[in-house]
């Protein structure tokens, strides 16, 4: 790599954690971790509101182990609900509750001004296309890495 290149690579590096912690500070004012966010996020884009376990883990790419201490967390509080799995009594389903569904509510509009106030307002409209055609390269050079890396984990 260039040194130019690099320089590059450490400015994304530094500036993704930079607006990671200060979405994240902001956002626990909301009383929500990025963490819960993440998992009502999923539950509310899905249908039916619910999934396994095993799927929320997939969808947010966290560890089942995480994902199982963090869901206790969060079933403490009345954001989500665990229910065996009708299907696989292996699994359990996920349900996002009318209390996670009301602070996910409340928290979104916050969490929106921020990512505007920190990131949109930054960008020109010229820059946000350039930066989304530099996304959707990356995204399209690594998604055969990423099914091949799935594949070898089945294994």
């Amino acid at each position: 790599m260039t040194s130019a290149e690099l320089a590059t690579w450490r400015s994304l590096l530094d500036t993704t954690e930079e607006l990671r912690r200060l979405l994240g500070t902001e956002l626990q004012e909301t009383s929500l971790s990025p963490a819960d966010y993440q998992v009502l996020l999923a539950l509310t884009e899905v249908h039916g509101k619910r999934m396994r376990s095993s799927e929320l883990a997939r969808t947010i790419d966290w560890e089942r182990s995480r994902l199982s201490h963090h869901l206790g967390r969060m079933e403490r509080r009345r954001l989500i609900r665990r229910d065996d799995c009708a299907i696989d009594s292996r699994g359990s389903e996920v349900s996002l509750t009318a209390e996670g569904a009301r602070v996910f509510r409340r928290a979104t509009a916050p969490h929106m001004r921020s990512i505007k106030r920190h990131f949109a307002s930054a960008l020109t409209p010229e820059q946000f296309m350039a930066l989304a055609g530099i996304l959707s390269s990356l995204q399209n050079h690594l998604h055969p890495y990423l099914v091949a890396q799935a594949e070898g984990g089945r294994r």
